[in-house]
């Protein structure tokens, strides 16, 4: 594995698990000092001794607990280089918009959109005193395309998330600092395995989509974050990063 970003810090909410974990695994891979933020102190604790980091128990709805990842992080390491804001959440409350409650609207657009907001919030200005660093925000081919079966409000977050990570690529751009949206494509997670594997019809109605043939592997995604992350990626911002297997170029795909 290559040494992209040796000696960099890496900070990775919704590190313990999913595209986090692979994510953060990569990131140590390529020399990166790990800072792993989650809610769940069990497996985030696990998740960052896997990778020899820093565990920060964390709330990203949480201004203060936000601002404390960062200072943290600049505390412990002496630099704050990389923040992938992945934290998220797709609960069933979240259905078709004749469904969905305000309460479960609200509470996705805090822990989708918000929690990204208050992390680029707080994560730039420790990168503009050391004149660079790289925001990878996670956003989703859904905010590129439309869906029958809705969730309402997690699509709106990641169109938040989209168009909130154009903006700051092109409002810091000139201060060394790049901010991408990264955008997968359904991903086999454990939160997707448990959701299709009791609805085959639900996850076939959605893999027929998607011309590779098969969702991607957690890793597939990390190996973008980690590009988006280098120098490889040195003039890459505000950019839309597409990692979806087709799904959002298909009209037909193959038999």
């Amino acid at each position: 594995m290559s040494q992209r970003l040796q000696d960099r810090v890496a900070v990775v909410t919704g590190g313990a698990g999913g595209i986090g974990l692979a994510t953060a695994r990569r990131f140590a891979s390529e020399g990166a000092k790990v800072v792993v933020a989650d809610v769940d102190a069990d497996a985030g604790k696990r998740a960052a001794d896997a990778v020899g980091g820093l565990f920060v128990q964390v709330d990203v709805t949480s201004e203060a607990d936000v601002e404390e990842l960062f200072a943290r992080a600049k505390r412990e390491h002496g630099s704050v280089d990389i923040a992938f804001n992945n934290a998220g959440i797709s609960p069933p409350e979240d259905d078709s918009i004749l469904d969905t409650g305000l309460q479960a609207w609200r509470r996705v657009q805090e822990v989708n959109l918000t929690s990204v907001y208050l992390c680029c919030k707080y994560a730039i200005p420790h990168m503009r005193e050391q004149g660079r660093g790289s925001i990878i925000n996670t956003a989703s081919f859904v905010a590129k395309m439309g869906a029958a079966t809705s969730q309402i409000s997690y699509t709106a977050s990641k169109g938040g998330v989209l168009s909130m990570s154009r903006e700051l690529g092109v409002q810091f751009a000139r201060e060394g600092i790049r901010v991408n949206a990264l955008c997968p494509g359904p991903v086999d997670t454990p939160l997707l395995r448990e959701l299709f594997a009791k609805d085959p019809e639900r996850a076939q109605r959605r893999l027929v989509h998607v011309p590779m043939g098969r969702f991607a592997e957690a890793d597939e995604i990390a190996a973008a974050v980690a590009f988006l992350a280098s120098d490889d990626a040195s003039f890459i911002t505000a950019s839309e990063f597409l990692v979806d297997g087709g799904i959002s170029g298909a009209y037909v795909t193959p038999l």
